[in-house]
């Protein structure tokens, strides 16, 4: 049973996300982190100072800093696995100064740089990502019948007018074709509202559209995986909430002046979220260790001993370890490279058991995850998107 914790206290919000009573993801926010996460907002904004040497522009979109605009981002999107993009375009030649621009933050400034804005703009949806003023579609790499692939794209093809382009999501490969096509017509209505409001306001810089919160993100990717149950102790998010569980046929509940964290026995279960060594079943270990480049995750035998010869005991630590890494990820929105020391296998079938399983635990992460393998010195390289970039900035 998937179910959303929602407790507000004084300005700290924790948002937990529980299945059968353990906490599969966790976000805390105050009301200064909210205002701060501008990530997936559309601005107009106006190009500054062009920077000759970096290929980019700082670009003034209303923020307290200006953002900025590197070349690939400013120059029509194309599919990077099949093209490259080319570098020796002079960005001068591509954007002005004073010239207006309708751009979306990619990535939320932090203490050092300013905002990373795209005018490659993407609207996400239930089933699909609309990306208007490209030509090319893609599907979710967690959808891996290729028949069910075809059929996909050929149907958003039929169905997306000339000049958009867009990501197939995973939750599609189990929707009505009624249901993609209600999304595509909702994605569709919302782009032209932007592009009406950008033509009618160009020299009126600021937002225009607002992103999902991270609430809404839970509900609209979950909805398909029945999130059944809402609770909250917070009244305004409660209203805020209610119309859209109704249509999408969640249940929602007010328990106003409870602290949800104790009334459901979350408190051990987050306090445990910052510890650095994570104990397994079997008696090894893993230990996570952040640092500005990465997240660097080792895998220790610890206690155990195993039954049988070394290499049996090492895959098992191995194996069980990739499961909890895989729920440690998604439990601490770990993002960016992260590597992964395992203890070296010598058999070369176990190391591709151990990649393979890593995979598919990874397809229950929301998150985009991509899996690099083992590299020659035996480390296993992955990527991570963040779910919520501002609070872990």
């Amino acid at each position: 049973m998937l179910e959303l914790i929602i407790n507000k206290n004084k300005d700290i919000e924790n948002i937990i996300l529980i299945q059968n009573g353990k906490i599969i993801e966790s976000y805390e926010s105050s009301e200064e982190d909210k205002r701060k996460r501008l990530e997936g907002n559309i601005y107009i904004s106006e190009v500054g100072d062009i920077i000759d040497g970096m290929q980019a522009a700082f670009v003034n979109f209303g923020g307290e800093k200006k953002g900025f605009i590197h070349l690939k981002d400013s120059i029509p999107q194309v599919d990077s696995t099949k093209e490259e993009i080319d570098t020796s375009i002079d960005i001068k030649k591509v954007l002005k100064p004073k010239q207006k621009l309708l751009i979306q933050i990619k990535k939320d400034s932090d203490d050092k740089k300013g905002a990373r804005v795209s005018t490659h703009i993407s609207l996400p949806g239930k089933f699909l990502v609309l990306m208007p003023n490209t030509t090319f579609i893609t599907i979710s790499q967690k959808v891996e019948n290729e028949a069910k692939k075809t059929e996909l794209i050929n149907f958003i093809k039929e169905n997306l007018p000339k000049g958009f382009g867009a990501v197939i999501r995973t939750s599609s490969e189990k929707a009505s074709k009624e249901e993609i096509k209600k999304d595509i017509d909702n994605l569709l209505n919302t782009w032209k509202q932007i592009e009406e409001k950008f033509k009618k306001d160009q020299n009126k810089l600021g937002l225009i559209w607002e992103s999902e919160n991270i609430v809404e993100k839970i509900i609209t990717d979950l909805s398909v995986k029945k999130l059944e149950n809402i609770i909250t102790n917070n009244k305004e998010e409660f209203n805020k909430l209610k119309p859209i569980c109704e249509k999408e046929n969640i249940k929602i509940t007010l328990e106003e002046k409870q602290n949800l964290l104790e009334k459901y026995d979350l408190i051990s279960q987050i306090e445990k979220l910052e510890n650095r060594k994570i104990w397994l079943n079997c008696g090894g270990f893993i230990t996570i260790d952040k640092t500005e480049a990465l997240t660097a995750i080792d895998v220790n035998t610890g206690k155990f001993t195993g039954k049988k010869d070394l290499e049996s005991t090492i895959f098992k630590v191995n194996k069980e370890a990739t499961i909890e890494i895989a729920k440690q990820l998604r439990l601490r929105d770990i993002g960016g490279i992260i590597i992964i020391d395992y203890i070296d296998m010598k058999n070369k079938e176990n190391k591709q058991k151990i990649e393979e399983l890593l995979r598919e635990t990874l397809k229950e992460d929301r998150a985009k995850t991509q899996v690099e393998g083992f590299t020659k010195l035996n480390l296993m390289e992955l990527t991570r998107k963040h779910i919520c970039s501002h609070l872990n900035a």
